[in-house]
């Protein structure tokens, strides 16, 4: 039976190691930079912007999502941002994922979300047949950006 639970402090390290399986399946180990302090300091600080859940199989940690709140101005709504969600390979295929996606779900009704987004990568077929099953609807039309680094730093100086 998969068990679902809020992050708590006790966790940083936990997470921290997830985050480090998840880098490694998208082939992006080396920019999974995060420590356990940064973990502490920004999901259990006293007004966290992200929050995480944990799955747990028979006490074992199988996994976890980190979400946060977002905000869609055509529905007037916030939504949940679902940014990383990541099953160990031994809990594949046990319905950890769609129990963490169900209790994401859970977070959205109680909060009176209108949505729930996420990103996946595109070459990450395990993960898009998933979210195929599960109902999910790919956005196809929209182009992902990002500014880092010295780009960041070049138009905070323009």
């Amino acid at each position: 039976m998969v068990n679902i639970r809020k992050a708590k402090k006790d966790d940083a390290q936990t997470l921290v190691n997830l985050i480090k399986g998840l880098a490694i399946y998208e082939k992006l180990e080396e920019y999974a930079i995060a420590s356990s302090e940064d973990i502490e300091l920004t999901l259990f600080c006293d007004n966290p912007k992200v929050f995480a859940l944990i799955a747990e199989v028979n006490d074992e940690v199988a996994g976890f999502a980190l979400y946060f709140f977002n905000y869609s101005t055509f529905l007037g709504k916030h939504g949940v941002y679902l940014e990383d969600l990541f099953v160990k390979p031994d809990f594949r295929s046990k319905k950890v994922g769609f129990e963490l996606f169900k209790a994401l779900a859970d977070v959205a009704k109680e909060y009176d979300c209108g949505r729930i987004d996420w990103a996946v990568l595109d070459w990450n077929q395990l993960a898009i047949d998933f979210y195929d099953k599960i109902g999910a609807n790919a956005q196809t039309e929209w182009t992902g950006y990002r500014l880092e680094d010295d780009s960041l730093i070049r138009l905070q100086e323009m």
